[in-house]
């Protein structure tokens, strides 16, 4: 009798603490993806006619300064979701962050494979597929 209470104790730590680890992970994963945001807010509504040319090699050099302000429109919704994405690390209660988390990451995966279909494919690996291994990981939890 001893040894199963010594084995479900053990294994109640065992599974506390991989909890902890997936939400360190899923809060890592989530902190990146808001910070690639942040990035891309400053290179679309900032830089958009210098750093922008040099990393849109797909749109004639011409059309940056044409573009500034439809650029900087779109900045200003990826800053959105990385205020939601902020925020949802801030919120004291789980559940509540949890699915605040799931919100945000979820426009950023359906918005990733928008512009994968329609402006550029390498958009699939640089902004949906990190929403999406974030949002797998909020879904283990």
């Amino acid at each position: 009798m001893n040894f199963l209470v010594h084995f479900k104790r053990s294994l109640k730590i065992q599974l506390k603490l991989y909890l902890n680890a997936m939400q360190l992970i899923s809060k890592i994963l989530i902190g990146f993806v808001a910070i690639e945001h942040i990035y891309i807010l400053w290179l679309e509504m900032f830089a958009w006619t210098t750093a922008g040319k040099r990393t849109f090699k797909s749109i004639p050099a011409d059309m940056f300064e044409k573009t500034k302000t439809l650029a900087a429109n779109q900045g200003l919704y990826n800053g959105f979701l990385s205020a939601g994405l902020i925020w949802s690390l801030l919120i004291t209660n789980v559940n509540w962050a949890h699915h605040v988390a799931i919100f945000f990451l979820s426009c950023v995966l359906v918005a990733g494979i928008y512009g994968a279909a329609t402006a550029q494919r390498s958009i699939l690996f640089v902004q949906a597929l990190p929403a999406a291994i974030a949002l797998a990981f909020l879904f283990i939890l």
